[in-house]
């Protein structure tokens, strides 16, 4: 049995919880986020608390009970708190820039490349070398980072490239001199 399926998850004072037709909606002062239950599991509300239930003994009833429980944990916290995520880019005249709904970016390319931002993503620009991706659902906050990591990821030489506020790049030495 699946020990994060089995996880009694505590609703917040502001947040409300729905489980009907086959879909769990999360509702909270940020949003509202919705997915669909498979028919191998069955979501309890009640007082507080949810709780996801095997439907039958199956092996993918199983595996659906852990996965659900943790998509309905991050959509509670994706309505309270909300997810972010920086991005940083390194390298002489690469840069971010924010034009409306777009973001244009300069990773040393022959043109500039253009990522249109999805509906429930904000992107807000620190410098002209930092954003920070931010929104309630996280799985499109990680998608679209990852989607503009995408673009140019750090090489391992200079680091120069797209990388995640705080990640780490293994640093390489280049070739030696011959004597």
């Amino acid at each position: 049995m699946s020990r994060i399926g089995k996880r009694i998850l505590s609703i917040p004072q502001n947040v409300t919880v729905t489980a009907e037709n086959n879909v769990v909606v999360v509702k909270g002062p940020k949003g509202e986020l919705s997915f669909p239950i498979s028919r191998d599991v069955v979501v309890n509300v009640e007082d507080n608390t949810v709780k996801v239930e095997r439907a039958n003994n199956t092996d993918r009833s199983n595996v659906m009970q852990g996965t659900l429980n943790s998509l309905i944990f991050n959509m509670i916290e994706g309505v309270t708190k909300g997810y972010s995520k920086g991005l940083e880019i390194v390298g002489v005249g690469y840069r971010f820039q924010l034009q409306g709904n777009t973001l244009v970016i300069n990773a040393g390319h022959s043109h500039p490349d253009k990522i249109s931002i999805p509906s429930g993503i904000q992107i807000e620009a620190v410098s002209n070398t930092e954003i920070v991706v931010k929104g309630i659902n996280k799985e499109l906050v990680g998608e679209l980072s990852s989607n503009i990591r995408r673009i140019k990821p750090p090489e391992p030489y200079k680091g120069k490239g797209i990388k995640y506020k705080d990640e780490i790049i293994r640093r390489k030495e280049g070739k030696k001199a011959s004597k």
